[in-house]
């Protein structure tokens, strides 16, 4: 298994799949990395040698943005926008959707599971 950035890559897949598997390269990125490498995207993860590997390692390095770093960039951003109270940063930490969905129905990934009636609640009597 060929090892990126930490990342166990499938041997099975194609170049261009196998690199999808980081965190922050998609199939346009990783389109692009194969090609400055010089590297066929359709050829499997197994065929490719180490020196190949090394290739898309330095590509990768240069352009960085990936794993890690990444994750960390998103929640500072995420962060940031919190302490100065913005709406996004309020939407955030109340856990609803950030970016104008409705939330009348729906959104239930971001809120959760609904919230049930109380089961042994008496009904008031007059």
């Amino acid at each position: 298994m060929a090892r990126i950035a930490g990342v166990d890559l499938p041997n099975n897949k194609q170049a261009r799949i196998g690199l999808t598997y980081i965190y922050g390269i998609g199939e346009t990125r990783a389109l692009r990395i194969l090609e400055k490498a010089n590297i066929d995207p359709l050829r499997k993860m197994q065929t490719l040698d180490e020196d190949e590997l090394n290739q898309i390692r330095s590509v990768i390095e240069q352009e960085g943005g990936i794993e890690g770093d990444l994750r960390k960039e998103i929640g500072l951003n995420i962060k940031r926008l919190i302490e100065i109270q913005s709406y996004r940063g309020l939407r955030h930490r109340r856990s609803l959707p950030v970016r104008g969905q409705r939330t009348h129905t729906n959104a239930r990934t971001r809120k959760g599971p609904r919230k049930g009636t109380v089961a042994g609640k008496k009904k008031a009597t007059k």
